[in-house]
């Protein structure tokens, strides 16, 4: 099976058309999280999503904007996103996004959006971080978003050490190089690596290889949709920066 692995659309159409149109072939999308916030088409991405065979679960703005996480957690940039996104989705939306599981297990993968140990919120940015969270999944890899930035964690065989990587652009990834492994995508919507390309990934579950990919997209239609709808600049304009 090919799956098309995405993560923190973050309600930006045109980053996440412009993936769906690149990645191409694929069976089945398997999102990581935060399909809204910030960004200024939350209904058409839900609705796009909806449109393909997938899977998802729930990422912290998703339950934000379905009222199962307190806006107090978040900064006030992402309290007025989140308080317009819900303003713009009808009852069915939100309660789509409120019945998005926390985790789900595919196979050998398993799915959260923040890490296993705390699937809606935790950053996995440190490898210290990344070696307390291989306690809490017993798959031989786990797929997160929630950094907005493309890593990979691997354990070493014996377990005593972890090891981290960025994406090798030169080709796809063996999974078979190592036992267990903690694996970020990037950001769709809203990039955080000084890049401000749109990030996915392609899984191909019968060869076990996993190809990291980047994709422009027109950010300035983006911004322009947010700069309509009186979004916090600040969120516009990162956007032409990738942080």
């Amino acid at each position: 099976m090919r799956c098309l692995i995405v993560s923190d659309i973050h309600g930006n159409l045109a980053a996440f058309d412009a993936v769906l149109e690149a990645a191409q072939g694929y069976d089945q999308v398997w999102c990581l999280g935060d399909i809204v916030g910030y960004g200024p088409d939350p209904r058409e991405c839900i609705q796009r999503l909806q449109s393909l065979p997938f899977v998802a679960v729930a990422g912290n703005h998703d339950w934000a904007v379905a009222n199962r996480l307190d806006l107090d957690e978040f900064n006030a940039d992402a309290q007025q996103a989140a308080l317009w996104t819900y303003e713009q989705l009808s009852p069915a939306e939100r309660d789509f996004l409120a019945q998005l599981p926390e985790r789900l297990v595919i196979g050998q993968f398993t799915l959260v959006h923040g890490s296993p140990r705390y699937p809606v919120w935790e950053y996995i940015l440190q490898p210290s971080v990344a070696r307390a969270n291989f306690a809490h999944f017993d798959t031989p890899y786990c797929l997160v978003g929630h950094t907005h930035v493309p890593m990979i964690f691997a354990l070493t065989e014996d377990g005593s050490r972890c090891r981290t990587y960025a994406p090798r652009p030169d080709g796809p990834l063996a999974l078979a190089d190592a036992p267990r492994m903690i694996i970020n995508p990037g950001s769709v919507g809203q990039p955080r690596d000084g890049i401000p390309l749109a990030a996915y990934a392609i899984l191909d579950t019968d060869a076990m290889t996993l190809a990291f990919h980047r994709q422009p997209y027109p950010i300035e239609e983006t911004q322009r949709k947010m700069d309509e709808h009186a979004l916090p600049r600040r969120l516009s304009a990162r956007l032409s920066f990738g942080w």
